[in-house]
């Protein structure tokens, strides 16, 4: 574990600051460099490199025996079966054998043999010629009868060998003569294949018996030469793979790196006091986009909040300003002025009411700033909240529908609220209040319609602003609706006012936890 975080700590103190683009651009070309290095890691080409010259040496030797059998003098040629033989050498699985022993010299061929190898020779020398492969005929006993000047020497004891003198076509891989132990280019290391010989015997039927056998062996094409040779279409195709990774990282940084730069030149004009609101560009991606909405609406927020912030700021210094205006001037004159009794008191009277309403001020903006940050929590019955809150009262009354479903806000925030509400209209001379409950949607509705003198028309606008009252010369502060709203939305409710005739409605609609 220790070593590890080590290495994550090393990796974290060197690692490089990229862009997306960068990023994506790197990653795109390890992606399309990933089949060709495990093209060469597996052995893929290798492989294929020596399954080709398996399909030579079996095409070749194919010929060889249709020529052997007809020089035998068999007399079936042309009717047998077609039989395709794939290639079968798999570098991964096969085991490589060591090199051939040197062949032992025996007594002369079978003459039959040797007749219908005299007759065909000069195929066999001019297919070795084209093809580079080693060819030698073999009679029934392994001998050879001719090819590659070994006439009269036996291969009998290799594998390859019997099993093809059983009637069985057999290929295998060995070390190349010479080359076991010893390479001749710094990158033959890395080719397998270039160490092998592909070794390919096939038998010669006549009338069901085998009468000899076809050997055959070369070595396949080298893993760099075989590169090199198709070097025009790995040169093609690795630009074609460099336009394409070229295209997808144009696409991808005009769909995610140039709007996150747009998004966060955005945020910083935002930081700096500007709002700037970009759109989305049309080839942005889908989550871009909606990353665009949302900054538009936390920039639209957050420029709300700052003047609502601006506007509160002025109200508060607005507000503190008279009574602390008032406390200033009675102290002045309590301080250099001889005064009655009668009119200290007076004085000392309207100081202290003033410091009374500078109080009120601070708990009310307290509770504001407290529902400002209230988060939502919890759920409770409304109906029962609002019957505890109008138990006792004679001037409260309830209407329900007999099944409501609980509302997603504190049974706290909610009497609260409903407090607010209840208190304006019995302090605007109200002397009946009524709260009708029902269901809308997902949400469940409050109304509270009372029977006094109701909101101005031309207060209505206004009603919820900070310190707005029509009651100041009652000690009114003109925050108890912003708190109540601010307690409300931050459960995900809404309070507005409604219009009517006589009295003041407000409505109240909370989300309802289940329907």
């Amino acid at each position: 574990m220790r070593l590890i975080q080590a290495l994550k700590d090393l990796a974290k103190r060197h690692w490089p600051a990229l862009s997306i683009r960068t990023v994506l651009l790197l990653t795109f070309v390890v992606v399309a460099a990933l089949p060709g290095v495990g093209a060469v890691g597996l052995r893929v080409y290798e492989n294929t490199l020596v399954q080709q010259t398996e399909a030579e040496l079996i095409a070749e030797g194919a010929v060889v025996a249709a020529a052997y059998r007809s020089a035998w003098g068999d007399g079936t040629q042309g009717r047998r079966p077609l039989a395709p033989e794939p290639p079968r050498i798999d570098l991964r699985v096969d085991p490589v054998l060591p090199a051939p022993q040197a062949p032992t010299v025996i007594g002369a061929p079978d003459p039959h043999a040797a007749r219908a190898a005299r007759q065909i020779a000069p195929l066999v020398e001019d297919a070795s010629a084209v093809t580079l492969a080693a060819t030698r005929l073999l009679d029934r006993n392994g001998v050879v009868v001719a090819g590659n000047g070994d006439a009269g020497r036996s291969y009998a004891a290799l594998p390859e060998v019997q099993r093809a003198l059983t009637g069985r076509p057999n290929t295998i891989l060995r070390q190349r003569v010479g080359r076991a132990d010893q390479t001749h280019s710094p990158l033959e290391w890395l080719s397998r294949a270039v160490n092998l010989r592909v070794h390919h015997v096939r038998p010669v039927i006549v009338g069901g018996s085998v009468v000899g056998a076809v050997m055959l062996s070369r070595s396949p094409r080298g893993l760099f030469l075989g590169i090199y040779q198709d070097r025009g279409k790995i040169a093609l195709g690795v630009f074609g793979i460099f336009l394409v990774l070229m295209v997808l990282a144009g696409l991808l940084s005009r769909s995610i790196s140039r709007p996150i730069r747009a998004l966060a030149n955005a945020s910083d004009e935002v930081a700096r006091g500007r709002l700037v609101i970009p759109d989305a560009p049309v080839t942005a991606a889908i989550e871009i986009r909606e990353l665009f909405a949302n900054f538009a609406t936390m920039a639209e927020r957050i420029e709300a909040r700052a003047r609502y912030l601006r506007d509160f700021a002025a109200a508060v210094s607005h507000e503190f300003k008279t009574p602390l205006a008032g406390i200033r001037g009675a102290l002045e004159l309590l301080a250099e002025h001889d005064m009655s009794e009668a009119d200290r008191r007076r004085f000392l009277r309207n100081a202290d009411s003033d410091a009374e309403r500078l109080a009120r001020l601070v708990g009310r903006l307290l509770d504001l700033a407290r529902a400002d940050m209230t988060i939502a929590s919890g759920s409770c019955d409304a109906v029962a909240v609002a019957r505890e809150l109008a138990l006792g009262a004679g001037d409260v009354a309830i209407r329900a529908e007999k099944v409501l479903p609980a509302v997603a806000i504190s049974a706290d925030t909610l009497a609260t609220a409903l407090t607010v509400l209840i208190d304006n209209s019995r302090q605007a001379g109200a002397t009946s209040i009524v709260l009708t409950f029902g269901v809308m949607g997902n949400q469940v509705t409050c109304r509270v319609a009372d029977d006094g003198p109701g909101v101005q028309p031309g207060d209505r606008s206004r009603i919820f602003d900070p310190f707005f009252t029509g009651r100041r010369s009652a000690g009114g502060t003109g925050l108890g609706l912003p708190i109540a709203r601010s307690l409300l939305a931050a459960s995900g409710g809404t309070l507005s006012l409604a219009g009517s005739d006589r009295g003041a409605i407000f409505d109240l609609c909370l989300p309802a936890t289940a329907i």
